[in-house]
């Protein structure tokens, strides 16, 4: 019997050796495990994005066109939209920049943008002014929205 557990012990040890726990948070960067959409805080929206609070007028500060997915998790159609934004993400890798605002530890900035409704995306073009869309949208809208809106040049 103490052979058995000595046994299982081992075999349960080099076991959780193999197991490794990833902090998605710490993987937003698209040169670092491949992840392509960046979730940002307040603060970065600020630095990536628009300052709200310096500007009145829209400047974006970004230098490819990009999407804001405006989402929470409990809700239902945020997470049917989650996949296909990150599909996107990697079909445009490189083209455009893809950000995740989570409303919920966000409520200052998405009260600040008039986020009323979830899912809403923000469509920023290089250059122009951003467009909004809110609800689930399928994949050929979406696509068509980022040809339409975002690389019309």
């Amino acid at each position: 019997m103490k052979r058995f557990f000595f046994i299982s012990l081992i075999a349960f040890s080099l076991l959780l050796q193999n197991c490794k726990a990833e902090n998605p948070k710490n993987s937003n960067d698209s040169n670092s495990k491949g992840v392509i959409v960046i979730h940002l805080t307040d603060a970065e929206f600020k630095k990536a994005v628009f300052n709200y609070e310096l500007n009145k007028e829209w400047k974006y500060e970004g230098k490819l066109p990009a999407i804001v997915d405006f989402y929470a998790d409990w809700c239902a159609p945020c997470r049917q939209l989650s996949p296909i934004v990150e599909e996107i993400a990697k079909e445009y890798k490189g083209k455009i920049v893809v950000y995740k605002v989570d409303t919920v530890k966000e409520k200052m900035l998405a009260q600040s943008l008039g986020i009323t409704g979830l899912p809403t995306l923000l469509f920023i073009p290089a250059k122009g002014k951003p467009q909004m869309s809110m609800g689930l949208l399928p994949k050929a809208d979406l696509v068509k929205a980022v040809n339409e809106i975002l690389l019309i040049n």
